[in-house]
């Protein structure tokens, strides 16, 4: 039995540090990542309201908005009612998490991170708050399976390419990612190179002359979401002059990628698997 408790505690890392909620029936789910890890867990019913960035899966749209994940208010989050609140610590703004603190109402901070560990502890983390740790532990290890694939993949494939990711074009003036983002958090996952990681941390408005020196294999953008068209498009992008002189202007190489596999949630795996083959094939690399 020791040896059994010994291997539960090893499994569920937060368990014994962090509170649980296992009563909890009125959350308030802030933050896309967290609210996909409580559906995933089979706990979706529990939630009472979601934050704007809480969008998959499809039905958690028919949910009260509490607002945007950074700019709530405490009125518009206690209004609904919520006996447990599970946000991620990036939430804000801080005084307004800090009044949420002070209500009579639980929160669980769950940390933010855009590494394959940072996936797997926040799984865990809201497995322990909702009182469903085996639950968590279970999914755990699939999500931990599919990474291993990755790892796999990224193994037996060649040369990396080096991929310039675009925030926005502003006519013209390209919003890059550096170190410290989503976009190179998912750019590394897959097994690619961030030709800005090294220049800069966050997003920066790049000139031509740094553009044309990173020397980008492949130009990597968002989706376009709703039914606009997205101002970053194949031709727009890579016949600016800056990217006309690239390897990826001069080979057509540029790939579009979901939004929400910035956001590091359950489906960062496969997003990653996803990114990877594409990135590859666009670079022309079986």
């Amino acid at each position: 039995m020791r040896h059994l408790l010994l291997s539960a505690a090893l499994l569920s890392p937060f368990s014994a540090h962090a509170e649980a909620y296992p009563e909890a029936s009125a959350i308030v789910s802030i933050g896309g990542p967290v609210t996909e890890i409580i559906y995933a867990l089979g706990q979706g019913a529990r939630i009472v309201a979601r934050d704007t960035t809480s969008l998959y899966p499809g039905e958690v749209s028919a949910l009260p908005d509490v607002g945007y994940m950074r700019q709530l208010s405490a009125e518009g989050v206690l209004s609904v009612g919520p006996d447990l609140i599970v946000t991620r610590d990036t939430a804000g703004p801080p005084e307004v998490l800090d009044q949420l603190r002070k209500a009579a109402v639980p929160m669980v901070a769950v940390k933010d991170g855009f590494s394959e560990s940072s996936v797997i502890d926040a799984i865990h983390a809201v497995g322990t708050a909702l009182g469903v740790p085996e639950r968590s532990d279970v999914f755990a290890t699939e999500v931990q399976e599919q990474f291993d694939s990755l790892h796999q993949s990224i193994e037996s494939a060649g040369t990396p390419p080096r991929v310039l990711f675009i925030l926005s074009n502003q006519g013209g003036r390209l919003n890059v990612a550096g170190a410290g983002t989503g976009a190179d958090g998912i750019i590394t996952l897959a097994g690619a190179e961030n030709v800005m990681a090294s220049a800069y941390q966050g997003y920066k408005i790049m000139s031509d002359e740094a553009i044309i020196a990173a020397a980008p294999d492949v130009v990597l953008m968002m989706e376009p979401t709703g039914e606009a068209e997205h101002d970053g498009n194949r031709a727009d992008i890579l016949d600016l002059p800056a990217l006309a002189h690239t390897p990826a202007g001069q080979n057509g190489a540029f790939v579009e990628i979901s939004p929400a596999a910035l956001g590091f949630g359950p489906r960062t795996a496969l997003f990653a698997q996803e990114l990877h083959d594409a990135l590859w094939a666009a670079k022309g690399t079986e």
